[in-house]
């Protein structure tokens, strides 16, 4: 909801407006529900039951999605070898970074990592989604989608949760306004900017680049070491996210 605020207020101050269109207002509908709020409730779910590295393994099913639905369902995605080839490179890093012990966890909690995984393809159809759609400023489809998101989400929260009992301390506050600002309200522009001019393929491989970052931050923010094995690591995912974007030489 603060990141519809937010954006809306951007694009007022622009000058520019929310398109009128029903056809439109469907895949933003669409967008925020497969973007937003069922891949988030599914994810928060998983995730109280199962290991964060076996989480981050099951989420890397979303570049391996979105390269077979942008496949069949765009006409200028198709699936190459390049792309095939730096699809399961990348995975390859992810598993050698959060450790193959991770895989043992499969099995267990079966319900929970079906959420992850479906959480994962959610983002692979919703991005394929917003690759359809007409062109606009990145700012004025990210507002919509997220207005259409806090529409699908307030009432369950209002029904599930019942914020009015809750007491949230000011950390937490302060973490939710930043999540709404900068992971949700510049992300989502950045997304839409970057679907318009690299593709859904190349944007559903920055799943590969979560877990690195993560033991970036660890490092950074919690004093945790970087071994050797994860910076090989690293540089395993970026080699799969250049060889994806290997384009024939054109005469």
């Amino acid at each position: 909801m603060l990141a519809a605020v937010v954006l809306y207020a951007f694009i007022a101050l622009k000058g520019q407006r929310l398109p009128r269109s029903g056809r439109m207002w469907t895949l933003f509908f669409l967008i925020g529900l497969l973007g937003n709020g069922l891949p988030f409730t599914l994810i928060a779910w998983g995730e109280q039951r199962i290991d964060s590295g076996l989480a981050a393994m099951l989420m890397a099913v979303m570049p391996l999605a979105t390269l077979l639905l942008t496949h069949a369902f765009t006409e200028d995605e198709r699936l190459t070898a390049p792309k095939a080839i730096g699809v399961a490179v990348g995975f390859a890093g992810v598993v050698a970074l959060v450790g193959p012990e991770a895989l043992g966890g499969l099995g267990g909690n079966v319900w929970r990592q079906l959420a992850v995984a479906g959480g994962a393809v959610c983002y692979a159809v919703a991005a394929t989604i917003a690759r359809s759609l007409p062109p606009s400023p990145p700012a004025v489809r990210g507002a919509a989608v997220m207005m259409c998101a806090a529409v699908q989400m307030i009432p369950l929260v209002l029904l599930v949760d019942a914020p009015w009992t809750l007491s949230p301390s000011l950390g937490s506050v302060a973490a939710v306004v930043y999540l709404g600002l900068l992971p949700t309200a510049l992300a989502t522009i950045i997304f839409f900017q970057l679907i318009s001019a690299r593709g859904a393929t190349f944007v559903a491989l920055n799943n590969y680049l979560i877990p690195a970052l993560g033991v970036i931050w660890g490092a950074a923010v919690l004093g945790e070491r970087i071994s050797l094995p994860a910076v090989g690591a690293l540089a395993v995912i970026l080699i799969g996210i250049g060889i994806t974007n290997l384009r024939p030489r054109r005469p």
